[in-house]
């Protein structure tokens, strides 16, 4: 619960909205309280006991009025019983509004508080490195959207119906109190049996939500796995495993979910047999205590509903106690979430907050004997790794699939860091640079292209966070005809308005990727990093790109993971990589000569440009 109780913490940001839901329910409440009461007069009336009018009930009871208050009261019986009714309905409705106003203030403020703490679970979720956030995407994806959803369950239950239902249980035992003290204690005494019986389902009841949450969210990684892999499954005719997969993990959602469910069914029976049983003992009680002179009939009417107003409470709190229970099991996983470590800005966690800014890159780029390892993995990626660039070269990186050239090229915008050695640039490590001010110098195209629905002109526009300087039109349409994309978006219905689908999926490969390099243009960055960025364009493509490229390439530093000759030959320099070592460094020519691994690669993986 403690999880739970973190988060609720928030509800507290805002205390006006919670003060005024607390206001409200006490005033539905004690409008409650102020009916009952009126019971016992209007119960005289219709019986013909008492004063025989509110006038003489008054005098007899509450001479302390005064005589110009109780004047002013009805000295007739039938307009003293239509007072007493016209007051309990205008009660009543004073109830309901007061009820209605209440949960609308509770709902909008346990809605709202929600929406900031889901946005501040992305938000760590976005500063996650990026190993945890590839790994289990489908379970991050969960805890944002249905663990605050469940999250908010609680809340509603602990600021909505919880603060109504407790009012109303208090006003009744304070009436009933009021009233007959004997029969209030007598039935108080069941208090610690239905807190008892509450607080075990209670503990089940989490426990229970946390095996259904794991299972819907082991449930959601592999749809949202086999959906984003359709195109494979399809090909390969997969739909059968597939549907296998998803049948073994949808099995256990369900089976937890109804093991949940029929833990939570418990508790409205339990309840409601205790209390029954109670009212029962009360009704053979008070039945003593009319017989034997000692209670009226008013009276113990009264208490009963007094009683029965605190009563009726128990069912709907016992509900909200299950729902706060199960969100319990939501919030640990949200603090869980939000309490792992974010990518690291600095080397050590004792570095200052504010790390110095990296100047725009001006010299060169250094990996100074650099090796890294996979979280998991039992050998090393990167070994030993050493390499100069120097600012404005283009350098293309070849080797055997595995070899590391990928993962090289990684370290540069710290997407993993180095597990030894250093990356530098311009003569300063990386590892104790401000993240941001690193990012923003560096552009990437990988190949495979991330497109998010929306229009092509906001697409190309994430080059340019709106955080920094938002970008123009103009300059969104000079970074489409640099990557030669101008001409295909005009053609689009819409042209730049257009919409394109999730991942881009009305647009073919070769279109996908010169909108990302046109995102990378627009972003105008000291280094771009090319992995594999033309592996999808035709040949007139690919030559229009490596003419804008070539011009964009002037005075910043390309760093180049290629399949193609054309790409390889036109490359400053070319470093050949195998089994996470860097092989051999040269030219085109040179490496022809000198590396038998080059000269492999050359006749085997590097392609030509398809005609």
């Amino acid at each position: 619960m403690q999880a739970f109780w973190t988060l609720a913490r928030r509800l507290l940001d805002r205390p006006g909205r919670l003060a005024a839901a607390v206001a409200l329910a006490f005033l539905a409440a004690g409008g409650m309280g102020a009916g009952i009461t009126a019971v016992i007069p209007l119960l005289e009336l219709i019986l013909g006991d008492g004063g025989g009018s509110l006038q003489g009930i008054a005098r007899e009871r509450a001479p302390w009025l005064g005589d110009g208050l109780i004047a002013i009261l009805p000295a007739a019986p039938m307009a003293s019983v239509a007072w007493l009714t016209a007051g309990l309905a205008a009660l009543t409705a004073l109830g309901a509004a007061a009820t209605f106003g209440q949960m609308a203030i509770s709902t909008e403020h346990a809605v709202e508080t929600v929406g900031r703490i889901r946005r501040r679970a992305y938000r760590h979720a976005l500063r996650l490195p990026l190993e945890r956030l590839t790994g289990r995407t489908g379970d991050t994806l969960s805890r944002i959207v249905n663990d605050t959803e469940l999250l908010l369950t609680g809340f509603l239950a602990l600021i909505g119906k919880s603060i109504v239902q407790v009012m109303r249980a208090a006003v009744g035992v304070a009436v009933a109190l009021a009233i007959d003290w004997r029969l209030t204690l007598a039935a108080l005494v069941v208090t610690p049996v239905l807190y008892t019986v509450t607080r075990k389902l209670g503990k089940r009841i989490r426990r229970a939500s946390r095996g259904a949450l794991r299972a819907k969210a082991d449930l959601l990684s592999a749809a949202t796995e086999s959906l984003q892999g359709a195109r494979a499954v399809k090909v390969f005719g997969a739909e059968r495993s597939a549907l296998a997969r998803f049948d073994r993990h949808n099995d256990e959602a369900v089976r937890q979910t109804v093991r949940q469910q029929r833990i939570r069914a418990l508790g409205s029976p339990l309840n409601q047999a205790i209390t029954l049983i109670t009212l029962e003992g009360l009704a053979l009680a008070a039945a003593a205590l009319i017989l034997s002179g000692r209670l009226d009939l008013p009276e113990f009417v009264a208490t009963l509903f007094a009683l029965g107003a605190a009563g009726s409470t128990v069912r709907p709190l016992s509900r909200a106690v299950q729902e706060v229970q199960m969100s319990s099991a939501a919030a640990v996983r949200l603090v869980e979430l939000m309490s792992e470590p974010a990518e690291p800005t600095g080397p050590a966690r004792d570095r200052p907050r504010r790390l110095p800014r990296l100047p725009r890159h001006a010299e060169s780029i250094g990996f100074e004997r650099v090796s890294f390892r996979y979280p998991g993995a039992e050998d090393d990626a990167l070994r030993g790794v050493s390499l100069a660039i120097p600012h404005g070269s283009t350098v293309a990186f070849v080797g055997p699939n595995g070899s590391g050239k990928t993962t090289l090229l990684s370290l540069v915008p710290r997407l993993f860091d180095p597990t030894a050695g250093r990356v530098l640039i311009d003569g300063r490590d990386i590892a104790g640079v401000d993240l941001r001010s690193l990012r923003r110098q560096i552009g990437v195209v990988t190949q495979e292209t991330f497109l998010f629905r929306g229009s092509v002109r906001e697409n190309i526009a994430m080059g340019r966070p709106s955080a920094g300087r938002p970008a123009t039109d103009e300059q969104i349409r000079d970074a489409a005809r640099r990557a030669r994309a101008h001409e295909f978006i005009e053609r689009l219905p819409g042209g730049y308005g257009a919409v394109i689908g999730e991942q881009g999926a009305t647009l073919s490969g070769g279109q996908r990727q010169r909108l990302a390099i046109a995102r990378a243009v627009l972003r105008d960055p000291a280094i771009l990093i090319l992995d594999e960025a033309t592996s999808m364009i035709d040949a007139d493509s690919e030559a229009k790109i490596a003419e804008a490229l070539a011009d964009f390439g002037v005075d910043r530093t390309v760093l180049i993971v290629a399949h193609r000759l054309s790409t390889v030959v036109n490359a400053d320099q070319i470093v050949v990589m195998d089994g996470g070592r860097i092989a051999a460094t040269g030219t085109h020519a040179e490496l022809l000569e000198s590396s038998p691994l080059y000269a492999s690669l050359a006749r085997t993986q590097l392609v030509p440009a398809p005609a």
